[in-house]
């Protein structure tokens, strides 16, 4: 390691420098502005410090310096620290100074100073801090002008670390610039921390480049932290503006009003933004047509408006304007480039569709329909094929009755005239018409309603034609009453010819004739009837009945008219009730309302009387009661307390005019509460109905029946496993005569003796004394049989047990009931004598 240096030596060397550098620069720079400041003992990096005003400063330059390398002042008079700064008590007061230069040698003698002061002030704050804690070495930001002409390399600033008055120091850089790409621009001289640019630099390429510095020993030993330093590339005014388009093309209507906006043009520069550099001005430098101005462009927003409303696109459809953009705010040393504006005026309908004469006359025959008699033009300056040129046609007087139309022809604009209703010479021999013209798109000036629109007349001459028969008016009709006799004549149709107004020579046939009722005779049209005439026929409607006619000449020419034959009406049909059957819910009503039509005309129909038609022996009026509601409607009281049933009752309705019918209605007296609920069941008290089961009734009778099968299935089954239980009579009894027997055939009945035999139901009371033979007795599923002894005997089921009952004998003898305990010979011998004496053919054990 190289030995350290005196440090008073050194301190003495760096003050005569900067006394030396202080003298230059005294006489070579004015100070513009002196700054006093009050700050903390302790300010961050890049904190903010106070304001000034550089108003001064920049009347003579625009580059301003700082001699304190802490401190840097931007053009704005914003004042920031560059380091962090640690400041003892007695050094909170600092001295500024800004100065104003834009010579090169200047610069290298403000760097100079600042770089001695940085040291000064280091090595001053060192002999009182050091021992505390050692402070960062940290350069101010640098700078360099764009495409500077050197001299190269350039000087740029001084980079040096507060361990240097310790240890030998070796300075080195990296980063973009040096050791990557664009690599060698920059380099840093080992000993002295110079820093030096190689070339010259584009702006727009690079805007600033981020180096590292380091400071390392001899050794290898690093004692400060790598330190980040920027150098800000400064922008020089080197690119031109450019349009974003080398042809601007805009569209605005003509008759516009003044200040309306055409359009809006832009340009750009590469320059560094928010600077002189790219402050750009927009101009108009030429109009074509020249004469007269009427555009006008925003210098800073590029907007065109107009400047004047005498845009006329029928007189110029089209101008040009050469613009300019330039930027240090237009200033003539500013660069500047020029490009082309083409602004197309739009049309408007300001021109009104005129015709090209202001009459016509053309002619037409009589009774031709859809043909086109004439075609008008009109003139228009409008844009051709637009809203504003093309032409809507109408009639405004002369076509009361419909018979003409114009339309416009898309292709040609005209306007074509045409008949849609046939004309008649002998009604109209000329026709007048006029007809105005407007555009699709409504007239743009402010006028009156005269004169926004142009007129001509249109004479329309008709001319004659042979015609054929005129059915007019095409319906006709004649009354006719019904129920005429067959063969009865009436008017029948007529046509004519409508040249002489006569019905001579025309021929009638009939068309149509839906009931085939009349014949038509073919030389006069009348008709005569074929068929009854029926008003009330239900095809009839309204009482008119139509037949179509047909007339022609003798050229074979026809005409088409319809005859409506009006059936004038007779009283020939009595009042029915169209309902016949009528339910009456007893429990809730004592009455049912009964309505009465006439097919008849009202003239022959209502007020209708109503009665009950009854035989003198009947009883029906004493059972029975009609009350009038209306004139159509009565309602029907009974009145006795009649069983429920049907019964009939006949009803006379009698018209206005006495004719009269009798309707027997099917009364029917049911126990319900609605008149639904007796129509759709049976029920004994009504005599009338039907069963009608729903699915759930069907599916319970269903459901019923299975499980009648499955009972009937278990008994199968329980009969078929009885018969394989052991015997319950003793072994004793295997010879008896009593054989059980499965004859269908009952025995015969007979009454038995004191000695006979008795049934008994175990567990219920006795039914009787006397029995009847061959009859089986149901305990519990299983058969019993009892036999009595006679005189005082004891009877018991054989089988299950049960309370015991004392019966008497027929005799009036008591029998005591007692369990079967019966000898094989008493068994024997009672059984062999009355089955002998009986004649006993079987018994038959019925199970259930």
């Amino acid at each position: 390691m190289a030995p350290a240096r005196p440090t008073r030596s050194r301190s003495g060397a760096l003050c005569g420098h900067l006394l030396l550098a202080l003298t230059i620069l005294t006489f070579t720079c004015d100070a513009c502005k002196k700054v006093v400041l009050q700050v903390p003992s302790q300010l961050d990096a890049e904190k903010f410090v106070g304001r000034v005003n550089l108003k001064e400063c920049f009347q003579s330059a625009n580059l301003i310096y700082s001699s304190d390398p802490d401190f840097q002042i931007l053009e704005d008079g914003s004042l920031y620290t560059t380091n962090a700064i640690l400041l003892s008590s007695e050094e909170r007061s600092f001295t500024i100074l800004l100065y104003n230069t834009e010579n090169q040698e200047e610069k290298k003698l403000l760097v100079l100073l600042q770089h001695q002061t940085k040291v000064l002030k280091k090595r001053h704050s060192k002999e009182k801090v050091l021992r505390r804690a050692k402070r960062r070495w940290a350069p101010i930001p640098c700078s360099m002008q764009e495409n500077s002409l050197g001299p190269f390399p350039l000087f740029l600033q001084q980079i040096q670390s507060d361990t240097a008055q310790n240890y030998t120091i070796f300075y080195s850089i990296r980063g973009p610039g040096v050791d990557r790409e664009p690599t060698n621009l920059f380099y840093v001289e080992r000993d002295t921390g110079n820093l030096y640019c190689t070339r010259p630099v584009d702006r727009e390429e690079y805007e600033s480049f981020e180096l590292i510095a380091f400071a390392t020993t001899p050794d290898g030993y690093t004692p400060e932290l790598p330190l980040p330093l920027v150098i800000r590339i400064e922008d020089e005014n080197d690119n031109y503006p450019i349009f974003t388009e080398t042809t601007y093309v805009f569209t605005v209507s003509e008759n516009c009003r003044v200040g309306s906006t055409v359009g809006q043009v832009c340009a750009t520069d590469k320059d560094e933004p928010d600077t002189m550099h790219t402050r750009l001005k927009y101009s108009i430098i030429e109009q074509l047509p020249a004469y007269p101005t009427l555009f006008s462009m925003h210098p800073a927003t590029g907007v065109i408006t107009t400047s004047s409303s005498q845009l006329d696109r029928e007189l110029i459809d089209k101008y040009q304007l050469k613009i300019k953009v330039q930027d240090m705010d237009g200033q003539y040393f500013g660069l500047q480039t020029t490009s082309t504006c083409i602004i197309n005026i739009g049309d408007v309908n300001d021109n009104l569709p005129t015709f090209t004469r202001t009459s016509y006359v053309t002619s037409v025959e009589e009774n031709t329909v859809d043909v086109e008699i004439l075609r008008v033009t009109v003139e228009d300056k409008d844009l051709m094929n637009t809203v504003n040129w093309r032409a809507n046609y109408t009639i405004l007087k002369g076509n009361e009755n419909g018979n003409f139309k114009i339309v416009t022809d898309p292709k040609t604009n005209e306007g074509v005239l045409c008949v849609v209703k046939p004309l008649n010479y002998e009604e109209r021999q000329q026709v007048n018409l006029q007809i105005g013209v407007v555009n699709e798109a409504p007239y743009s000036k402010e006028a009156s309603s005269q004169s926004v629109m142009s007129t001509a007349t249109v004479t329309v001459n008709v001319k004659n034609q042979d015609e054929g028969p005129e059915c007019s008016p095409a319906v006709q009709t004649v009354q006719i009453k019904e129920n005429v006799p067959v063969g009865t004549k009436s008017n029948g149709y007529k046509a004519y010819d409508p040249e002489t107004r006569s019905s001579s020579g025309i021929r009638y046939k009939k068309l149509t004739d839906p009931k085939g009722w009349v014949t038509i005779d073919e030389n006069e049209g009348s008709i005569t009837i074929f068929r009854n005439l029926d008003r009330e026929v239900e095809s009839i409607r309204d009482g008119i009945y139509n037949i179509t006619i047909l007339a022609s000449d003798k050229d074979g020419r026809t005409c088409t008219g319809t005859l409506g034959i009006i059936l004038e009406d007779e009283n020939d049909n009595g009042p029915v009730i169209l309902k016949r059957t009528v339910v009456i819910c007893k429990t809730v009503l004592s009455s049912a309302d009964i309505v009465a039509v006439d097919p008849d005309g009202p003239t022959n129909g209502p007020p209708f009387d109503f009665s009950l038609e009854s035989d003198p022996d009947s009883d029906l009026e004493r059972k029975w009661r009609l009350v009038k509601i209306n004139d159509t409607a009565a309602r029907l009281f009974f009145q006795e307390d009649l069983p429920f049933g049907t019964y009939r009752v006949p009803v006379r309705i009698t018209d206005r005019h006495g004719l009269s019918l009798i309707t027997p209605l099917n009364v029917i007296l049911c126990d319900c509460v609605t008149e639904n609920d007796c129509t759709l069941r049976t029920d004994a008290r009504t005599g009338h109905g039907e069963v009608r089961l729903g699915k759930w009734a069907i599916l319970a009778i269903l459901l019923g029946i299975a499980l009648l099968f499955c009972i009937l299935f278990t008994l199968v089954c329980g009969g078929t496993g009885a018969a394989k239980q052991p015997k319950v009579f003793p072994d004793d009894l295997a010879q008896q005569n009593l054989i059980v027997s499965n004859t269908e055939a009952p025995g015969d009945d007979k009454i038995c003796p004191t000695n006979g035999f008795t049934t008994h139901t175990v567990g219920s009371s006795a039914q009787g004394i006397c029995g009847t033979l061959g009859s089986g007795v149901k305990n519990g599923g299983q058969e019993t049989i009892e036999m009595a002894k006679s005189g005082h005997q004891t009877l018991e089921p054989c089988r299950g047990t049960g309370h015991h009952h004392t019966l008497d004998s027929c005799r009036g003898g008591p029998v005591e009931v007692d369990n079967c305990r019966y000898t094989y010979s008493e068994w024997h011998n009672l059984t062999q004598t009355h089955l002998g004496e009986e004649s006993i053919r079987g018994h038959t054990l019925i199970k259930n």
